[in-house]
């Protein structure tokens, strides 16, 4: 019980201390939403002032956050300078696309992380071990960008196998149709993502794996003859576990930062595009909303990777 207050604690003062940084950073930003010329370049003075002190935005920097901060408690991020909705309503219109994506990327990247990992280990020096190294190389080489634009131009306008951009085609679809359409739309974005994450977590877990089939219980367990399968599964996956766990919950957060170029290139209205479209108007509600959020997944994926170790091992209580 005392870990939970603890993390609940943790998670009220991080918030608050990020809520107020990025509060600061956002409102001292050279330029507005309400810059004359940017919103409308006939409008005058006198409107711009009229619409700040609709939106509090005329007040000082403290009443602004302490208020922004008792509406925050309530759920209540305020209303989009741009499109005039209430942010929460934004949010919860675009998070679903973004979480579905990064949720189907990030399991793909785990569990391919994993085999090519271990077997690239196991396998030292091999053929295999080398093809995953070069692939790894260039998975954290390429920039998720122009592998999109190269997946574009192949696939969707030379082979025209897959759809340039967006969630749905142009004739309406139904029934299974329309399921089967969604994810086609989904599957050179999330090859993307799985491309550029997978890399960097092979060799991450190829080299714990190589630490650990140098300890010594490894070393015992063999000279016992116990067999290879039994050994693996005894004895080299529960230890890697643990440092995997604690990589996948830091990840939560780059479901949302890391969503913003792929959903530009691809023009999929999730949570990545409309930070991008907020912070080129400086529509503050709305990049307030999103940062809180992604602070928020970040505590979570925190808070969420101690349970799970906690359940891989109980006494990871004692060291909290």
């Amino acid at each position: 019980m005392k870990i939970f207050f603890r993390k609940f604690l943790y998670i009220v003062f991080m918030m608050l201390i990020i809520s107020l940084i990025s509060f600061l950073a956002i409102h001292l930003a050279p330029n507005s939403f309400f810059a004359s010329g940017e919103l409308n370049p006939n409008i005058t003075k006198e409107s711009i002032e009229h619409l700040k002190k609709i939106y509090g935005l005329d007040k000082p920097l403290l009443y602004q956050y302490l208020s922004w901060i008792w509406a925050m408690i309530h759920l209540d991020f305020g209303v989009s300078f741009a499109s005039g909705k209430m942010v929460k309503d934004e949010i919860l219109s675009r998070i679903g696309i973004t979480l579905i994506m990064n949720f189907i990327s990030m399991v793909f990247v785990f569990l391919l992380a994993l085999y090519f990992g271990i077997k690239s280990a196991i396998k030292r020096d091999s053929f295999l071990d080398r093809g995953v190294k070069q692939f790894a190389l260039v998975s954290y080489a390429m920039p998720s960008f122009y592998l999109a634009l190269l997946l574009i131009l192949f696939f969707s306008v030379y082979l025209k196998w897959f759809p340039i951009s967006g969630l749905h085609s142009i004739e309406p679809k139904s029934g299974i149709e329309w399921y089967i359409d969604y994810a086609w739309h989904l599957v050179l974005p999330i090859f993307v993502m799985v491309f550029g994450g997978v890399g960097t977590l092979s060799m991450y877990i190829r080299s714990l794996t190589l630490e650990i089939l140098k300890s010594d219980y490894i070393f015992f367990a063999k000279s016992r003859g116990i067999e290879e399968k039994i050994v693996f599964k005894r004895f080299i996956l529960p230890n890697l576990y643990p440092p995997i766990v604690t990589i996948l919950g830091l990840s939560l957060p780059g479901m949302i930062g890391g969503s913003v170029i792929l959903e530009s290139i691809f023009s999929i209205n999730g949570m990545g595009l409309l930070f991008f479209q907020s912070a080129m108007s400086r529509d503050y509600p709305v990049i307030m909303g999103i940062l809180i959020i992604s602070t928020f997944l970040t505590l979570f994926g925190n808070i969420v990777a101690d349970l799970i170790l906690l359940k891989l091992n109980p006494h990871f209580a004692k060291a909290s």
